[in-house]
Parts: structure tokens; C-alpha cells; sequence
């Protein structure tokens, strides 16, 4: 017994997809595209926030350079420079680097070795790894356990709260007329 009705006709061994309203045998034609480059390059638009940021100088680790650096970007210096480095960036020295000069900079990292001073820097972080043998004056310093200093460090301190502003008192303040410029009594 069969559920499904068994006809006599035979069916064909292959299904035909071609269309039945189109003549046999034409294939479709495919689409073509246009690669040409545009007029304009593709730039996307740019938000208050998407504010581009300064590039990082990098000296390689197996980089030995004897000079002056000087600039508005960052600075990270892996092998051994020798020089003054005058940056508005910041400063990162590697573990296993060397700085023998000078520094100015916005920020002062170091994990390696500085043999020079640094001045004039918002914030100075001494890793674990770091040596500083020179003077610092910063805004902020920190020291990690492990690292190791030798010299003077002034930090904390503006130019309105040095000892020696703070001894003029208000004479400091009233020492400047209604131009703003300053009075020498």
C-alpha cells in the first residue's frame, strides 16, 4: 500500500531553470561597474571631538644619535641619544634607554637613564626601572618604588608662590597700574 497516488507518467531526470518566456539558451548580462576613481577624494567629516593629535618621534633602541631636539610633537627615545631635548610633547624614555642633556618638556617619563636636568615640566613619572642623576623642576613628580634620584628637585612650586614673591607681599600686587604693566618702585 502506498499513501502517495504512484502516477504513470515519467518525470524528467533534470529540472529545466531556463525561462520559459525568454528565448532557450541566452544568458543574463551581467552588470557592469565603474572603477574609476573619483573627482574628489573621500574625506569623512570631522566632529569637535575627532581633534588630530601630535605624532610620535621614536629612537629605536639600536639607534645611537648625537644632536639637538626641538619641536611641538612627542618624543619616546628607546637607545641612547645624546643631546638637549626642548619638546612642547612629551618625553618617554624606555626601559633600557639613555638621555645624556638637557630636557623641557610637557611631560617627563622615564624608565631609563637621564643624565641631565630636567626643567620646566608640567609632570615628571620615574618608573621602577628609571635613574635621574640631575635636577628637576616640575609641577607634579612621581617616584616609583625602585627608582633611583641624584640631585636638586623643586617641584609643586609656581612662580606666584616662590618664597620670594610671597616676601613682596602686597606691595607685588599694587606694584602695577591701570595699563598692567609693571611699576619698579
Amino acid at each position: 500500500m502506498s499513501i502517495f497516488p504512484q502516477s504513470s507518467a515519467r518525470k524528467e531526470a533534470t529540472p529545466s531553470f531556463a525561462r520559459e518566456d525568454g528565448p532557450a539558451g541566452r544568458e543574463p548580462t551581467p552588470a557592469i561597474a565603474d572603477f574609476q576613481p573619483a573627482d574628489v577624494p573621500f574625506q569623512p567629516a570631522r566632529t569637535p571631538a575627532q581633534v588630530p593629535q601630535p605624532k610620535e618621534s621614536v629612537i629605536a633602541s639600536d639607534l645611537t644619535i648625537e644632536g639637538k631636539i626641538s619641536g611641538s610633537g612627542h618624543i619616546r627615545i628607546a637607545g641612547r641619544f645624546k643631546g638637549d631635548v626642548n619638546v612642547e610633547g612629551d618625553l618617554t624614555i624606555d626601559g633600557g634607554a639613555r638621555l645624556n642633556g638637557g630636557v623641557r618638556a610637557k611631560r617627563v617619563n622615564v624608565a631609563g637613564e637621564l643624565e641631565g636636568n630636567i626643567d620646566s615640566a608640567e609632570r615628571v613619572e620615574l618608573q621602577p626601572s628609571a635613574v635621574l642623576i640631575g635636577d628637576v623642576k616640575a609641577g607634579t613628580l612621581i617616584v616609583s618604588s625602585g627608582s633611583r634620584i641624584r640631585g636638586h628637585v623643586e617641584c609643586g612650586w609656581d612662580e606666584a608662590s616662590t618664597p620670594a614673591a610671597q616676601g613682596k607681599g602686597d606691595r607685588a600686587k599694587d606694584s602695577k597700574d591701570k595699563t598692567g604693566l609693571d611699576v619698579v618702585p
